[in-house]
């Protein structure tokens, strides 16, 4: 039984019970904000002009406040292979680190729609083995959607994804999964033909049934050409305010990370500099003997 809810007397009469259940718990807790995020909310908020907040997320505690603070979308990015584990690239990380990964934030999550990355050598040049790895994180993690790099040469892997029921995010301009394709982290589609390839590869994506692509790093313009061109939502990183939403990576953001600091990248906190200021206050009160003291023990 709900907190400070009776039942009436007389079991027969139940408008009295709707009436005392109505004035006990009133209709306003139920607030929209509140409701699970969706792709088709997704959708919705394109349709109405209302932007998508998306960040990175890897672990249960991050998690768990960045949907408390309403964050539409938790990627689990294959970022993790940097921010987590310290390598230089996106590529070492497996299938199974990444459902390890996503089943951290999962488990935080009530309300934000939880997406994760298909890591590098899981989906490309094999559609089967697509399939496989997507179904294994959704099994595995509880996980919402996937998110995959590239256009056309994906083209049967997202089709064979989206087969099974599983909702795929895409991702095009810059794609880390292939920086030792392109040698560089330069902005993508500057060109006309790599533009115009950027453009055609969106209204695939679209066209195939991907519920919302990534904008990674290429000019603003041409990606708010891209959200008008394709029924989806578009997320950009480094793609300008044209777009339907924006994403970053957490620990960037927060400033956990601060080696890296990219034109469109905005730190909202300094963490790394008031973490090591704390952590150095630590060290001294233990090395005086200052912690604990009297209070602080039994």
């Amino acid at each position: 039984m709900l907190p400070g809810l009776s039942l009436p007397s007389n079991p027969n009469n139940f408008s009295s019970f709707q009436i005392h259940f109505n004035e006990t718990i009133p209709m306003s807790t139920a607030k929209a904000e509140d409701k699970k995020i969706t792709t088709h909310t997704l959708q919705e908020m394109k349709k109405r002009g209302e932007k998508i907040s998306m960040l990175t997320a890897y672990d249960f505690s991050m998690a768990k406040i960045l949907d408390a603070s309403g964050i539409d979308v938790l990627l689990v990015g294959d970022s993790a292979s940097n921010v987590m584990a310290g390598h230089e690239t996106t590529l070492p990380i497996t299938l199974d680190q990444m459902i390890y990964h996503a089943s951290s934030v999962v488990r935080a999550v009530t309300r934000a729609l939880v997406v994760v990355d298909l890591p590098f050598g899981s989906y490309q040049g094999n559609s089967k083995e697509a399939l496989n790895s997507a179904i294994k994180i959704m099994k595995e993690s509880g996980a919402h959607a996937v998110k995959l790099e590239g256009g056309r040469e994906v083209k049967e892997s997202i089709e064979r994804i989206l087969s099974a029921g599983v909702p795929v995010m895409g991702h095009l301009g810059l794609t880390p999964q292939s920086i030792y394709k392109f040698g560089t982290y330069v902005v993508r589609a500057k060109e006309e033909e790599e533009a115009k390839r950027l453009l055609e590869d969106a209204r695939l994506l679209d066209s195939i049934g991907c519920f919302a692509i990534v904008l990674e790093k290429i000019p603003a313009a041409l990606a708010g050409t891209v959200a008008k061109e394709v029924d989806i939502p578009i997320i950009g990183i480094g793609a300008g305010g044209a777009v339907d939403g924006q994403v970053l990576v957490t620990h960037d953001m927060l400033g956990i990370t601060h080696e890296f600091s990219p034109r469109f990248l905005r730190r909202y906190m300094t963490l790394y500099d008031d973490v090591k200021k704390a952590v150095e206050k630590y060290i001294v009160d233990v090395k005086r003997k200052d912690f604990p003291n009297t209070k602080e023990q039994y």
